[in-house]
């Protein structure tokens, strides 16, 4: 798709990440469309009250502050919202109209497409927040308003009988997916993170994070494959 140049991208994070591991990620997404690219400033002590609903309210209104800022710099211009991890399963949150702890966001107005990059959208632990956003935005609810595309990394399979990061992946994964001998990024199996009914696009090789693989999501050539598959780069 062709989109004006004005036209902004937003980059949420994952859970005890930091806006300067999306640096690359940045540049390079900068690089590719010549649109201005914006990180939300979470940190790490941001996260740590991802456990109940309130923590994700601390970082949803960050998020709403920099969608704020990149509408003002580009009026009149629709979002195309990155979220990678848990950042991917928050921006479900943000699209919707229904309350979250009394508060409205509806962002399915501003934004109209959702890229998520290795997000927990499924778990078998029935964790409370996650509870809530399958419960109340099931799949990819805002459509057709926003198109949805589910990047996963295919990098390592669980095992109890491997590598120590095999044995890591299988305590994981197991909890996420009921599948501890799945395939994943090393953090998140696939099967979590393909939300049904958004595109596809799973990517061999490519793990959760640098500290989990030194190829990830944000590996400047990873960027170049799953923003051309998601069918965003202009030109």
């Amino acid at each position: 798709m062709n989109y004006p140049a004005t036209r902004p991208i937003v980059i949420l994070g994952g859970m005890l990440s930091s806006p300067q591991q999306y640096r690359d990620m940045r540049a390079t997404l900068a690089e590719l469309t010549g649109r201005p690219v914006h990180v939300v400033p979470v940190f790490g002590h941001d996260w740590l009250g991802m456990v109940s609903q309130v923590g994700w309210a601390h970082v949803l209104r960050k998020l709403v502050r920099v969608v704020e800022q990149a509408r003002a710099e580009s009026p009149g211009e629709k979002i195309t919202l990155v979220g990678h991890s848990a950042g991917g399963v928050i921006g479900r949150v943000y699209l919707g109209a229904q309350p979250f702890l009394g508060q409205v966001y509806d962002g399915a107005r501003y934004v109209d497409s959702l890229i998520t990059l290795g997000s927990p959208h499924y778990t078998h632990q029935r964790m409370p927040a996650w509870r809530w956003v399958e419960d109340h935005y099931p799949g990819v609810c805002c459509a057709p308003a926003v198109r949805y595309a589910c990047v996963a990394g295919a990098a390592l399979q669980g095992s109890l009988r491997g590598s120590a990061q095999e044995g890591m992946a299988y305590s994981v994964y197991r909890p996420l997916c009921g599948d501890g001998l799945a395939w994943g990024d090393g953090l998140v199996p696939v099967r979590s993170a393909l939300l049904e009914g958004a595109q596809h696009f799973v990517m061999d090789g490519v793990g959760h994070s640098s500290s989990f693989r030194r190829v990830w999501y944000g590996t400047p050539d990873v960027v170049r494959q799953w923003w051309r598959a998601c069918g965003e780069m202009d030109g």
